[in-house]
């Protein structure tokens, strides 16, 4: 006989099964609630009772006739709850089947779908978690578990007594461990002291383990900040287990705010560094 309607996909019944922790009672609660007591059935030592005499239910309340002891056996098979599971055939979930966060559990992408592609940004239903870049396997070293863009404010540290800024803007990406940074500070006022020029407020504490040259600025742009010889073209370093700048001249000595030209100054720079 010919078959109407779409074809079903293979499926199987199976029933819900409850096992009972008993004791001197003839109360119990269970895990899914019934019409009646016709709609379980129910075994003490491995006999099955008949409904309505050696026990009633309804909703989750089970109750008997008479009461268990600790040393009993006792389970009961939902006979009205019977749960179908379809599995769908190979390749056959599309991106129209899957629901808007279904994402957050799914490990595996390629086993869903020849050709699945994402058309929304994936969210992960707890924190701390990352995508596994150019492996098949937890590779602990290709876990990308950190990204983060946002702005920072640098701020004069020392080598110049309560400065007056006419600018204090700085921002960064963050990939993994590693800081990316940019800044400009400009100053209008301010004492110049006899101390190591240095700017705090990176937004994360370089690492302890940052073993090349503390981290540091590849662009450094300066204007009315010194005329001394070797104190120009600076470079700058991050302090260990820090969030300041230490500057530097050619001739490898710091910085001193006494160094400065005058107390009006522009400073733009951007750099690098690794984060614990």
């Amino acid at each position: 006989m010919p078959f109407i309607g779409n074809q079903p996909a293979l499926s199987y019944t199976s029933f819900a099964k409850q096992d009972f922790t008993t004791s001197a009672t003839t109360s119990y609660t269970l895990d899914n609630p019934v019409a009646n007591e016709n709609e379980i059935a129910l075994f003490i030592n491995f006999v099955r009772q008949e409904p309505t005499t050696a026990y009633t239910a309804s909703g989750v309340n089970l109750n008997l006739t008479e009461a268990t002891s600790a040393s009993d056996d006792m389970y009961c098979v939902f006979l009205g709850k019977a749960v179908q599971t379809v599995t769908p055939a190979s390749g056959s979930v599309t991106n129209s089947m899957l629901a808007s966060g279904s994402f957050s559990n799914i490990t595996d992408v390629g086993t869903l779908s020849s050709g699945l592609t994402v058309s929304d940004n994936i969210l992960f239903n707890t924190a701390n978690k990352g995508i596994y870049l150019g492996v098949t396997s937890a590779t602990a070293s290709n876990l990308l578990d950190d990204y983060e863009e946002g702005t920072w404010t640098p701020a004069i540290n020392s080598g110049v007594t309560s400065p007056i800024y006419s600018l204090q803007h700085g921002s960064y990406t963050k990939i993994g461990r590693m800081v990316y940074y940019n800044f400009d500070l400009r100053t209008i006022d301010g004492g110049l002291a006899a101390a190591d020029f240095t700017v705090n407020g990176l937004p994360f504490t370089n690492s302890s383990n940052d073993q090349v040259n503390n981290g540091g600025s590849y662009f450094v742009y300066t204007t009315d900040v010194t005329t001394e010889t070797g104190k120009n073209l600076p470079t700058i370093t991050n302090a260990n287990n820090s969030n300041q700048l230490n500057f530097y001249g050619v001739d490898g000595n710091r910085w001193l705010g006494t160094d400065m030209q005058n107390n009006t100054f522009i400073i733009i720079a951007s750099g690098c560094y690794q984060t614990d």
